[in-house]
């Protein structure tokens, strides 16, 4: 280091004494030995110290709000919020819309037209109208198919062989208690079967669920439509494993034995098949 950058780095560690003195006696009342280097890093840590300090502040207190330039953060959350909840509602009218478009055509026999403009604001950010479109075409073939699987009389040409073909699955083993009855006074239109407590109920066809609701007569009920026009219900289950629109197959678990329903005398199940509308005897084609 040469010679005059010495002497001033010795300059800055040169020691003086400030002193605060009584005017009137001269008392000495404070003294403190400072150096110029001492005075520097005393004023460097004091200014450090404070821009952090007020820099905390403002970021998290709410100081900030009174600079100009920062706005009420929960103002711009809300704000933020209503404008996604306009642009979804936006987007879900402007489907309701197409969608009711789309029936009316069909209900009187115009044709749909994908190519057709909508009044959706171009500024909502959307992938493509099409897609929109496609989505409702989706929904309204949807229905129809559903409402062609429970017309009991859809499936009657598809198959032309008749039900002595088919091979049941039995819904229960146990002990028949009550037969079919045609001729009886309260015709017992079903088969009565009685098992151990929380034995599993099975699809005797291949199917789909028409019915699975608690009636008061014979409590938890649920029916399935099969082929050729083939109806099987299951009454007084104490819990039912499908809803209505699910397909099931044969021997698949529907439901749990039970008790249900003012009809039940004790825990069984009451079995009934239907072909055409006409009431069969479940014994002639399943063992139980």
């Amino acid at each position: 280091m040469s010679r005059p950058k010495k002497k001033k780095f010795q300059k800055l560690k040169h020691k003086y004494r400030l002193v605060i003195l009584n005017d009137d006696t001269f008392e000495e009342k404070v003294s403190l030995r400072l150096s110029r280097l001492n005075v520097f890093s005393i004023v460097g840590v004091s200014i450090i110290f404070l821009i952090t300090a007020v820099t905390l502040l403002i970021a998290f207190t709410p100081i900030r709000e009174f600079i100009p330039g920062y706005a009420n953060v929960n103002v711009r959350k809300t704000g933020l919020q209503n404008a996604l909840k306009v642009d979804s509602m936006e987007v879900v009218l402007a489907e309701k819309q197409l969608y009711i478009d789309n029936i009316k055509n069909i209900i009187q026999g115009n044709p749909i037209d994908f190519n057709q403009e909508t009044h959706i604001d171009s500024s909502l950010d959307y992938k493509s109208i099409t897609n929109l479109r496609s989505q409702e075409d989706s929904i309204l073939r949807t229905m129809v198919e559903t409402e062609e699987k429970y017309n009991l009389f859809a499936s009657a040409n598809k198959n032309p062989s008749t039900i002595s073909s088919f091979i049941f699955y039995s819904p229960l083993k146990g002990t028949i208690t009550n037969s079919f009855n045609m001729k009886s006074a309260n015709k017992h239109l079903g088969t009565d079967i009685v098992a151990p407590k929380n034995e599993p109920i099975k699809a005797t066809l291949e199917g789909t669920v028409i019915f699975a609701e608690w009636t008061n007569e014979s409590g938890y009920v649920i029916q399935l439509q099969h082929e050729n026009n083939l109806i099987s219900v299951y009454k007084h289950n104490s819990i039912l494993h499908k809803k209505v629109g699910d397909r099931v197959s044969a021997g698949e678990i529907i439901a749990i034995i039970g008790n249900t329903g003012e009809f039940s005398s004790g825990p069984h199940l009451h079995f009934e098949l239907w072909y055409n509308g006409i009431p069969l005897n479940p014994e002639e084609y399943i063992s139980f």
